[in-house]
């Protein structure tokens, strides 16, 4: 194949896209051309669009102001190579553009993991930059490959996510409120906290009317309320949230009925993304941005370096082996499905149960 294709998205509005293509590159001294084998959509994709500004994803495979290339996480194949130590061949997983090919400039080449060196990603956070070499894994991560796309992800920002509620002492809560409790970052934080040792909070999930059930029989909630039910909690509970959705509708009605005893108010994503955010002061905890990449950093201070990617690691597979089983794992294959399955994924048409792999060619 001597050309490559993206399936681009406009950076201010998710549901225009345009498909280009575009000679295929010889890599320069130090880099690698990785073919993209299959990736994982899901709607943490969509939060990195919505926050690609803001938290720098627009920057990982730079097109122009106007355009970008939403970061997906999956397999890929060097396909050229002028990298010493990275043969033709080479399977890799990690961060990847929605398109069929992408250069890559590994720093300094060992058995597991590489890091991108490319110029335009050094500022960008470091746990996106890593690579690992499938090779050099262990049989039982490889046999995972679908769910390693489609959950990991998700599954090491919810093991960040209740480790960051376990090392502040839960914010003294003793219930833990979550939205957009269908989805799969919700899914394994209250996964991790029904099944600590030393459970003491209530698990309570916040979804749609339509996903009460699917929400419910996950059986890791304490009790399932839909988003207009907010006020059939208690008051006068301390409540940490930690909300999917990213509205702002939400966090108000939340505030509005418990004010003070909002302990914790994190966003850690925007599955309800064209819903207007939050603005003005609130009676409880400010609703603040959850960054998954400091709560890591602040781990690799205190465990040492790569110890909390490994605990994440095999958090998620603990939680995907569960999961597997809920998940109906789809597969398309062109630009043209690619483009559709975002569209539908932007739009909350994908079903929670469902997990979508794509590959652009």
């Amino acid at each position: 194949m001597n050309q490559f294709v993206q399936m681009q998205v406009a950076r201010k509005d998710l549901h225009t896209t345009r498909i280009q293509t575009f000679p295929l590159p010889q890599p320069a001294e130090g880099e690698v051309v990785v073919a993209v084998d299959r990736f994982a959509l899901t709607a943490n994709n969509v939060s990195y669009a919505v926050t690609g500004d803001l938290i720098g994803y627009w920057g990982f495979f730079p097109v122009d102001a106007d355009w970008g290339l939403v970061p997906v996480w999956g397999y890929g194949t060097v396909v050229a190579s002028a990298c010493p130590g990275l043969d033709i061949g080479e399977r890799l997983y990690g961060f990847f553009p929605m398109a069929s090919h992408v250069v890559l400039k590994p720093g300094r080449v060992r058995a597991d993991p590489f890091i991108d060196f490319a110029d335009h990603r050094r500022a960008l956070p470091g746990l996106y930059n890593l690579y690992s070499r499938v090779a050099a894994e262990p049989p039982e991560i490889a046999a995972m490959g679908d769910e390693r796309c489609l959950l990991f992800p998700l599954f090491a920002t919810s093991y960040i996510l209740s480790d960051y509620l376990e090392d502040n002492a839960m914010f003294g809560a003793s219930r833990v409120l979550i939205g957009s409790a269908s989805s799969k970052t919700a899914f394994g934080l209250a996964w991790l906290l029904a099944r600590a040792p030393d459970k003491t909070v209530e698990i309570v999930g916040l979804t749609s009317p339509g996903n009460v059930a699917f929400t419910q029989s996950l059986d890791v909630y304490d009790r399932v309320l839909t988003y207009d039910k907010v006020e059939a909690l208690e008051t006068g509970v301390p409540t940490a949230f930690i909300d999917m959705s990213g509205s702002g509708a939400v966090i108000r009605a939340i505030d509005d009925h418990l004010g003070e005893n909002v302990v914790l108010s994190s966003i850690v994503g925007a599955t309800h993304w064209d819903a207007k955010r939050h603005k003005g002061e609130t009676r409880g905890a400010t609703p603040t941005f959850f960054f998954a990449p400091a709560q890591f950093g602040k781990r690799e201070q205190d465990w040492g370096p790569g110890v909390a990617m490994v605990r994440a690691q095999s958090a998620s597979a603990r939680i995907a082996s569960e999961a597997r089983a809920l998940l109906e794992v789809r597969h398309g294959r062109g630009p043209e499905a690619v483009r559709d399955a975002w569209l539908e994924m932007v739009d909350g048409r994908t079903p929670p149960a469902v997990g979508v792999m794509l590959s652009v060619v």
